[in-house]
């Protein structure tokens, strides 16, 4: 069978690509300067005064990667014991990881969250306890050593859900609903579907602010280049009223393809550290929802490998048309099932068309394309959806790139190069 197709693929020709760089105008803060500027506002007396001595103070640390997690948690813990108190981290990631204790200690290992880095221990538990429950009588859970504290500090990034729109979306709320209520929690929170996601994040979130021990919340924000350009502490009882307007800001930071619209879309790379769904829809279109709209539209999606950080958690992938059989041979199917299992959302774990390597999966979106330009076949190559200011276009879009004001053109249109195997030649 792969002989045949093969075959029938072989002469489809790949047109020539060049090099852009997408122009991106956001700030940022420079690490070295990052656990001044934690000290600095939760020194603040609002922050300062809630951290007594010889307190247990758990600081929340989730799955996705966030520019500079383990500088910034580092930050708080030492704030934490600076004021005699006795931080630890736990992992608030619902059921990443496996839902194993340990596979969500080794996600935050493998960002440099560790307790000889941030000098306090990570106490990693799938334990959750219910503190009571939101204003539609659902019970609400959170992870029980964070609960047997005397306080919780959340920190996580503000940035645009993949699946849904609303208020609150990837933030402070999302990472008391669903990070901190283990797969317990996760699984309550997605039971009604990401139609009511933007009404449950609030609920839950805000019956967790009002029902357990949370304290403060530190939130950073992210420009286009995956820097951290802005952080901000929130008080608990200020968190339901500022987080909105801190989304509406990291909407603005997004990176994007600055193309509407192409017929194939390649993308070298997916996985958990770029984006909970795989690949950010934001930016590829390939929602797994209807609750959710934006990104380029494409005809064709080709996934071309899963990184080493996603250990094999291909969440995403059945967002695409075609992958090479690399791919499929990496997949975790176990860490992807349970995953799509606690959001419900299926789709996003199918298997797609498996062909023998990187070179058929383009010809494969490009054959099976209707309507087009045969001629001038318009292709898209990011490498993922988090690093976007270095794209590959297709030659048609070389006469656009020269007049757009937010491309810059690096090279000219050649041939793509392949390997005999069919795998890119860099």
């Amino acid at each position: 069978m792969r002989g045949r197709i093969s075959e029938l693929l072989r002469d489809v020709e790949i047109p020539k690509m060049f090099c852009v760089r997408q122009k991106f105008e956001c700030s940022r803060i420079e690490i070295d300067t990052i656990p001044a500027t934690i000290v600095a506002l939760l020194s603040e007396e609002k922050f300062s005064n809630q951290i007594k001595k010889d307190m247990k103070i758990a600081i929340t640390a989730g799955s996705r990667g966030v520019a500079n997690l383990a500088v910034i948690i580092r930050a708080i813990a030492e704030f934490v014991r600076k004021k005699g108190a006795f931080p630890f981290i736990v992992p608030a990631m619902g059921s990443h990881g496996s839902s194993l204790a340990e596979g969500q200690q080794k996600i935050l290992e493998s960002y440099g969250v560790t307790k000889e880095f941030c000098g306090c221990p990570i106490i990693s538990s799938m334990e959750v306890v219910k503190i009571g429950v939101n204003e539609e009588g659902l019970d609400v859970w959170i992870d029980k050593h964070a609960a047997q504290a005397d306080g919780i500090i959340v920190f996580n990034r503000i940035k645009p859900h993949t699946s849904f729109c609303g208020p609150y979306e990837s933030g402070i709320m999302k990472m008391m609903a669903i990070g901190l209520g283990k797969r317990k929690g996760a699984e309550t929170c997605h039971a009604q579907g990401f139609e009511n996601m933007a009404k449950n994040v609030y609920l839950f979130g805000k019956a967790i602010i009002e029902q357990s021990n949370i304290l403060f919340a530190v939130a950073a924000l992210e420009n286009a280049f995956d820097e951290t350009c802005k952080i901000v502490a929130l008080n608990s009882d200020e968190i339901e009223k500022k987080e909105p307007q801190l989304l509406k800001e990291a909407y603005g930071f997004m990176p994007r393809i600055y193309l509407d619209e192409c017929d194939v879309l390649i993308v070298d790379e997916i996985g958990k550290n770029y984006s909970g769904s795989g690949m950010d829809p934001n930016i590829t279109g390939t929602f797994d929802t209807p609750y959710a709209n934006g990104g380029i539209k494409s005809q064709r999606v080709a996934v071309l490998a899963l990184s080493d950080e996603t250990k094999g958690n291909g969440i995403g992938i059945g967002m695409c048309d075609v992958i090479p059989q690399k791919v499929f041979y990496d997949l975790d199917l176990e860490a992807m099932y349970l995953n799509a299992i606690t959001t419900t959302a299926l789709v996003s774990s199918k298997i797609p068309c498996i062909v023998e390597n990187e070179k058929e999966a383009i010809q494969m979106c490009i054959k099976t394309c209707v309507g087009i330009d045969t001629k001038n076949i318009k292709i898209v190559r990011i490498a993922n959806t988090l690093h976007l200011e270095h794209i590959m276009l297709s030659e048609a879009y070389y006469s656009i790139s020269k007049s757009h004001p937010k491309l810059e053109i690096e090279n000219e249109p050649a041939i793509l190069q392949f390997d005999e195997k069919g795998g890119f030649i860099n």
